[in-house]
């Protein structure tokens, strides 16, 4: 029997609408290269975002049509993120750090109509746009005082394209499964894979980013994402912020800036910001080294990798700040976990292991671990293998594959190597990929980085398998100094001792100026492997 319920569609149109009507004079604030302090409101906001709606008509773009963006996390990404998902368009954001080959193959992948840039990367795409022939033309997302000089072909001024263009446009009635936004992961194997989400999917996603457990986000908060825009669409803080018609504090260009972060927290008064652990560690850098504070912070949300203990540490002991771990992915919208705060009555050792974690599964995720043979694991917290997951906002295929991404009795395996307790607390022990297996034993390299940041005069740390004769691979030790410390790599290795067990201590480590990162901050494992291609270990290495 079916229910007697309104079939209302779930689309974004709705939070934009909603904000709308309840929140039209909340403020976003954000840095542009042309202002560095625009402050508007919600309502400005959609009114601009109708405006450029009209204005993509006006240009030819057509239903589904995807319309690419290389922008940072400003007012007008903003204003493109919902014109084009609620006109019926696909939002493609393109990472513009990626190398130049890997953006020519995903534009030309995504069949972009249209780009829309940031004046930063005039040059980049100058240089590109003899290769990208599904592109129609370029928006430059300045004003025409701040327009650049420029060889592109087709080439139009953002702000001149929304002059005179009427404020209010007649949003069409998407049917909830029309595609809304288009995100590539990394390529760290092979070409980088487009994930297509929904408007369904997106919208669920919102409402599970907004739970009391997960972001818990409410009307009287200031939120910073300093996670990119361009980046899995910011963890859904551009579209869970508005439903709460909470302030959005956006950084611009200067995301990376630690002295940039703390003046915008000061003067916004943000509460929550959002990121990953290299972010992190800029803004704690200069907070100490400037004695400056950041009074009205309450929470930071770290994801893209592990988050060290020395920095949740840190950010609670000087500054009163709560650090919760989340874990995600591009193929999950990217929400898959979040670690909310544990309870003061939970003794500091057991909680510093649970806040180490990735968190519990978000209503709407559903988890496994299964061995090499696709049998489901004990939730034990012991027994660690492949991490599979399935939801509404999980990736079903690629797109332009033809080929289903889930194993055959439908679920996504992520790649991850982990655990899974009794309380349903995920602990990611590494990626299937760097996963160190020593002896016929795993090895959790995150597990042997988190403690080697513990340790002092250590800003940064890596750690990867190398071939080893007798055990077929062994953990080395990369560490990056603090500046002005002096660390001896012997102590360090020393230090391990009754931390882990003894055949997972490092057999060697090695002070380096500084790691390779990919495009979203992480440290690029690939990177070092090529670069330490030649590396013998120590005669008397050996376990």
């Amino acid at each position: 029997m079916p229910g007697m319920m309104m079939q209302s569609q779930l689309t974004l149109t709705e939070v934009m609408r909603h904000a709308q009507a309840n929140f039209a004079d909340s403020e976003i604030v954000s840095i542009t290269a042309d202002n560095p302090q625009h402050r508007y409101t919600y309502s400005e906001a959609f009114e601009r975002s109708a405006q450029l709606a009209h204005a993509l008509q006006k240009l030819g773009a057509a239903p589904g049509d995807r319309i690419g963006t290389l922008a940072w996390n400003d007012y007008r990404h903003f204003e493109l993120y919902y014109a084009t998902s609620c006109s019926g368009l696909v939002c493609h954001t393109i990472n513009p750090r990626l190398f130049p080959e890997q953006i020519t193959y995903i534009v030309e992948h995504a069949e972009d109509r249209w780009l829309f840039i940031d004046p930063m990367f005039v040059p980049l795409l100058e240089a590109l746009a003899d290769r990208l022939g599904t592109v129609r033309g370029y928006v430059i997302l300045t004003d025409s005082d701040h327009m650049p000089d420029t060889s592109l072909p087709d080439v139009h001024c953002y702000e001149e394209l929304l002059a005179l263009q009427p404020t209010r446009f007649d949003w069409p009635q998407l049917d909830e499964s029309t595609a809304a936004a288009l995100c590539y992961t990394s390529g760290t194997t092979g070409n980088p894979k487009g994930v297509l989400y929904s408007h369904r999917a997106m919208l669920l996603h919102t409402y599970g980013v907004l739970l009391p457990d997960v972001f818990a986000l409410q009307s009287h908060d200031a939120v910073l994402p300093v996670v990119p825009m361009f980046h899995v669409n910011a963890w859904a803080i551009p579209y869970a912020v508005p439903v709460v018609g909470a302030k959005l504090v956006l950084p611009g260009p200067r995301m990376g800036c630690g002295e940039t972060l703390t003046r915008l927290m000061q003067r916004e008064k943000v509460t929550i910001a959002a990121g990953v652990p290299t972010v992190w560690l800029a803004l704690l850098k200069y907070l100490r080294e400037n004695d400056d504070t950041i009074a009205s912070l309450d929470r930071v949300v770290v994801g893209g990798s592990a988050c060290p203990w020395s920095i949740m540490e840190e950010f609670e002991q000087r500054h009163g700040v709560y650090t919760h771990h989340a874990w995600g992915m591009t193929e999950m919208s990217p929400l898959g976990t979040f670690n909310p705060r544990v309870a003061g009555s939970v003794p500091a050792g057991e909680a510093r292991s649970l806040r180490l974690k990735q968190g519990r599964a978000a209503f709407g995720v559903e988890m496994r671990i299964v061995d090499e043979q696709g049998q489901s694991l004990p939730r034990d917290g012991v027994a660690y293998g492949a991490l599979q997951v399935r939801g509404p906002w999980v990736c079903e295929r690629y797109y332009r594959a033809d080929e289903s991404a889930l194993t055959a009795d439908g679920w996504f395996d992520t790649g991850d190597v982990a655990t899974i307790d009794a309380r349903g607390y995920l602990g990611i022990t590494d990626r299937t990929k760097d996963v160190i297996k020593s002896g016929g034993e795993w090895i959790s390299s995150i597990e042997l980085e988190n403690f080697a940041m513990t340790l002092d005069g250590v800003s940064e740390a890596a750690v990867i398998g190398i071939a080893h004769e007798k055990w077929a691979e062994r953990p080395l030790l990369l560490v990056v100094p603090k500046p002005g410390a002096d660390l001896d790599t012997g102590a360090i290795l020393a230090a391990f001792g009754g931390q882990v067990a003894k055949w997972w201590i490092p057999d060697d480590c090695i002070l380096v100026g500084e790691l390779p990162h990919t495009a979203t901050g992480k440290i690029s494992k690939r990177d070092l492997r090529e670069q330490l291609a030649d590396y013998r270990w120590p005669a008397e290495a050996d376990v």
